[in-house]
């Protein structure tokens, strides 16, 4: 019965938006740079506190979190036309308190995800380079592994703490990775499914929208929609994957 509590604001051209259990944070591109605006949620109202910016821009939601009292956010910035990639550590009040730069030079962010002190990350050019960095000192984030294999990931999902899913393409047909970071210096694609042969192409909107991945962890379940190309035919349907775990 509670009427919807709702507050105009004029921000100007957000890029995106990441939202914890009580604060909002809005972003805006700005000469380089990514500005970040804070506003903290309380009794149904919303009052912005805290303004900040870091070099780059965001790619998604996904490369943005807060966690213990921290903002964390992972960007790609270019200089003398050459990209390189960033993570960073701001306070409430939204100061840059650590910072890890210049990752994976001449490649740029293609999908990011923070999970707890960890912040699992993909570039790409021409391999995926699958980062696993540190934020367990938020004033020292450190790459702790990598991994180099064909392809890129679009989306990244949790599965467990010690396993996340990857959903991205290679050589034109979308893939499926399960990544094992339960080592953390030697994190490694455990198993992988790619949809189609090597004479098809196929997409998936998962791709560009992850609402379009259905993932339920009790039953082991993933679902995503697929759509195949031959040179002669085309299918559309969901794909109905059972992930599962060796003994």
């Amino acid at each position: 019965e509670q009427p919807p509590t709702h507050k105009t604001l004029l921000l100007g051209e957000a890029s995106c938006m990441y939202v914890s259990l009580n604060n909002i944070y809005v972003t805006f591109p700005k000469d380089g740079k990514t500005l970040i605006c804070r506003g903290h949620i309380e009794n149904g109202e919303i009052e912005f506190l805290a303004y900040g910016e870091v070099p780059g821009s965001v790619l998604n939601q996904f490369s943005m979190d807060e966690y213990g009292g921290y903002f964390r956010i992972a960007t790609t910035t270019w200089v003398n036309a050459t990209s390189q990639n960033n993570v960073y550590a701001l306070d409430m009040g939204l100061n840059t308190v650590g910072k890890l730069e210049n990752l994976a030079p001449g490649e740029t962010i293609y999908s990011a995800r923070f999970m707890g002190d960890r912040c699992y990350l993909v570039t790409f050019r021409q391999v995926d380079p699958f980062f696993v960095i540190d934020l367990k000192d938020p004033s020292n984030p450190a790459v702790l592994g990598w991994l180099k294999i064909p392809g890129f990931s679009r989306y990244l999902h949790p599965y467990d703490q010690d396993h996340v899913i990857g959903i991205g393409t290679e050589t034109s047909r979308v893939k499926i990775s399960l990544f094992d970071v339960s080592n953390v210096s030697d994190p490694r694609e455990m198993d992988k499914y790619t949809v189609g042969t090597e004479y098809e192409w196929s997409d998936s909107l998962v791709l560009g929208d992850h609402k379009a991945l259905l993932f339920d962890k009790s039953k082991n379940l993933l679902v995503i929609p697929v759509s195949i190309s031959g040179i002669d035919s085309v299918w559309q349907g969901a794909y109905v994957f059972n992930i599962s775990l060796p003994e």
